[in-house]
């Protein structure tokens, strides 16, 4: 005579707690998704007072011509206009002995955004510091 036993699997999976950890990685991903910030530049602007903290190795200035919608930059205050593309070997040549190289950038205040964010890529692609000059409100 043979014995059989009888194994009674139950086929459904108890999900409660399935759907608990799931809630539980949807808000930690979402708490750390707020937390993480993109790359940026970093500025460093000098304070009304005109005191800096960093000493200025070179200064690059973008002036706007509106009457023809074009941009000059010029290095260290040199009346002469250097073409954009140069500009990024001209200031590796100034600042190739510095330990922290620091640019300080003064632009018209009509200058769009565009041109002031190409000069800080180039900052930004060689490690310096940049400070965007400004000038103090009047009281």
């Amino acid at each position: 005579m043979a014995i059989k036993t009888k194994l009674n699997v139950d086929p459904s999976f108890p999900l409660s707690s399935m759907t608990d950890l799931v809630f539980l990685l949807l808000i930690f991903f979402m708490i750390s998704a707020t937390q993480a910030s993109p790359n940026a530049l970093r500025l460093l602007l000098p304070k009304s007072t005109n005191t800096v903290a960093s000493k200025v190795e070179v200064t690059v200035a973008i002036k706007h011509y509106p009457e023809t919608g074009s941009y000059t930059y010029h290095i260290n205050n040199n009346q002469q206009p250097v073409p954009f593309n140069a500009i990024e070997g001209l200031l590796q040549n100034y600042l190739q002995d510095q330990e922290e190289p620091v640019i300080s950038l003064y632009v018209d205040e009509t200058i769009p955004v565009k041109e002031i964010v190409d000069v800080m890529n180039i900052a930004k692609r060689n490690n310096y510091k940049v400070l965007l000059a400004t000038e103090p409100e009047p009281e």
